[in-house]
């Protein structure tokens, strides 16, 4: 599997770039990476194909979504066996409102981050939906007070 290191310093700042501004033109993306369009379009088609870019994307102003607020949930469940995380992670995708969801190793079994408008959503969210989730043992939750820094990029070398 090739990764970032098998790549040129022209295909990891077409990443680069792509990442800050993925509706950039063809024909700016080349100028600053110094190449000529077709070159460029190629480079880019290739990296596509390879997976190095999944997809493209418009992120939205959560106030003007309707989701302003944001909150992280611990999830800790009453059993960690095979079919218990099958089962958490498939009833899990179901909820809208869960924007990213990670296993993690430590003192909870998931970490997963919602965004709602406002703490009476919060109240339905965990009262009703997560709830009803078999196997969750105990959650803990924090609400974001201030996005002090929201990177959607993975930096990369040049």
């Amino acid at each position: 599997m090739k990764t970032v290191t098998d790549l040129d310093r022209t295909d990891r700042r077409i990443l680069t770039l792509l990442q800050r501004q993925g509706r950039i033109a063809n024909v700016d993306l080349a100028k600053l990476v110094n190449l000529t369009p077709t070159p460029c379009l190629e480079r880019v088609k290739r990296l596509e194909k390879e997976g190095f870019i999944t997809q493209y994307v418009a992120l939205l102003d959560p106030v003007k979504a309707n989701a302003a607020l944001c909150a992280y949930i611990e999830v800790q469940l009453s059993s960690t066996t095979t079919e218990a995380i099958a089962l958490f992670n498939q009833q899990i995708l179901d909820l809208e409102e869960v924007s990213e969801c990670q296993m993690v190793a430590g003192g909870f079994d998931y970490l997963i981050k919602i965004r709602v408008a406002d703490m009476q959503d919060y109240q339905r969210f965990l009262g009703g939906k997560l709830s009803a989730i078999k196997g969750i043992s105990q959650t803990h939750t924090y609400v974001v007070i201030e996005d002090v820094k929201s990177e959607t990029a993975i930096k990369i070398n040049p």
